[in-house]
């Protein structure tokens, strides 16, 4: 069935402006880490793309070794873009990433100039596109110069590869560097891509500060902790087709009494704004200005219009941050 997008798809979100940039993203993107993969059948995958689209998402995250397998999710992509979403190219903002491990030997991981323009020509590939929005250097490399990562970015700018750069899972010292680093070679840092939620808020430490002082926006990614931060857990048991059950990224030991007291803390404090835990989640995340946008992603149409409703509710109060701040705990379930 040929995809005709909704009419009013920009009406339905307030967009945001990316740290000191031109560039407009909605406040919640879809990422498709976990659920763009072999496993699952291209036509949900489709279903989820387009009601994203039609509900004014126009940010598609994705990384070279996305899936599983690693590749697939950008082949996946690429499948349903030529098929639904080439009209639409100019409405986009599509992203990849490289930096963990994609292939064996020693070109497949890290920084090296080598491996981050192989794997974005692989990207562009697989995806069928001429270029991507932004393309992030994964992690930082400690054995590669910071000079080295940042000549591969910026001629991934000046090849047309991408239109702009970022980093993800960045210190704030090493966000500081790459940013004047890549400076000194006329490219802006537009964006980082750090963890953040209500259970691991390192990043308030000291990436904030460097973010707002550099003009870089923030796109934060697991900010409902792997599902910890919905009602999937609040019973104590560990459904079988949970991530808990079935995924590497969250083992059941995590799901223990004090996380429990803390999420079921928090849930209450959701109910009584009208809000799902999840949706309290994603409405504390974004209530950070150096926030641009949320990562989530989604198994469903349904799951993912849930995940909207978090705009619907009004702000949080002073009082309610302070109620939260009682459980949202750093480092509740981390490992």
């Amino acid at each position: 069935m040929n995809y005709s997008a909704a009419a009013d798809r920009y009406q339905q979100l307030e967009y945001r402006r990316t740290g000191r940039s031109g560039l407009m993203l909605p406040p919640l993107s879809l990422g498709l880490w976990h659920n763009f993969g072999d496993e699952r059948s291209i036509d949900s995958q489709r279903a989820i793309l387009r009601r994203a689209y039609d509900r004014g998402i126009t940010h598609f995250d994705l990384a070279n070794n996305y899936g599983p397998p690693p590749g697939s999710a950008e082949t996946n992509f690429g499948r349903i873009f030529s098929e639904d979403f080439t009209a639409h190219r100019d409405d986009l903002v599509i992203s990849t990433k490289a930096g963990y491990s994609m292939q064996e030997g020693p070109y497949g991981d890290w920084g090296s100039r080598k491996y981050l323009l192989n794997s974005l020509d692989a990207s562009l590939k697989r995806m069928g596109l001429d270029y991507v929005d932004i393309f992030y250097h994964h992690r930082p490399d400690p054995n590669t110069p910071i000079a080295e990562t940042a000549s591969a970015l910026e001629t991934a700018v000046t090849s047309g590869r991408a239109l702009y750069v970022g980093i993800s899972n960045y210190s704030p010292e090493q966000t500081t560097a790459m940013a004047k680093e890549l400076s000194s070679r006329g490219i802006h840092l537009l964006i980082h891509q750090p963890r953040y939620s209500m259970f691991d808020r390192h990043i308030e430490e000291g990436l904030f500060p460097v973010l707002e002082e550099q003009g870089i926006g923030s796109i934060v990614f697991s900010p409902l902790a792997q599902g910890m931060l919905t009602d999937r857990y609040l019973g104590g048991d560990i459904p079988s087709d949970s991530r808990a059950a079935t995924s590497v990224f969250l083992s059941e030991d995590r799901i223990d009494e004090t996380y429990l007291a803390r999420a079921r803390g928090l849930n209450a404090i959701a109910q009584d704004r009208g809000q799902t835990l999840a949706q309290l989640a994603l409405a504390w995340v974004l209530r950070q200005p150096q926030v641009t946008s949320a990562l989530i992603g989604a198994s469903s149409t349904q799951q993912l219009d849930q995940n909207l409703g978090a705009l619907d509710a009004a702000p949080l109060t002073d009082d309610e941050l302070a109620a939260i701040d009682e459980f949202a705990v750093h480092g509740t379930g981390l490992r």
